[in-house]
């Protein structure tokens, strides 16, 4: 098990109320394969550096979680089917 970091970015149109239920919902691929989420942050609408799908702005949210990277890899490409999320990053910290 590895920690992770995945920052998503959803499309601003979608409603903002129905972000972290989605998230949960994909979430559950960590939890099926004996991962733990450890956070979920959602930060709400912010501006994006540079235009994505001619959006000038995104929902934010910061997942913390500790996986398998199979598992990580499985919820990326899931991520990437939905048409609502615009952009993932998923993020290695290091510990020291």
């Amino acid at each position: 098990m590895r920690p992770y970091e995945v920052m998503v970015i959803f499309d601003p149109d979608t409603e903002e109320r129905s972000v972290q239920p989605t998230l949960e919902n994909y979430l559950k691929v960590i939890t099926s394969g004996g991962g733990t989420v450890d956070n979920l942050d959602i930060w709400g609408r912010r501006r994006l550096a540079y235009e994505i799908r001619k959006k000038s702005e995104g929902i934010y949210a910061v997942i913390n979680l500790t996986a398998e990277p199979a598992d990580v890899k499985e919820l990326d490409r899931q991520f990437t089917i939905n048409e609502q999320i615009m952009r993932t990053k998923v993020i290695r910290p290091d510990l020291h």
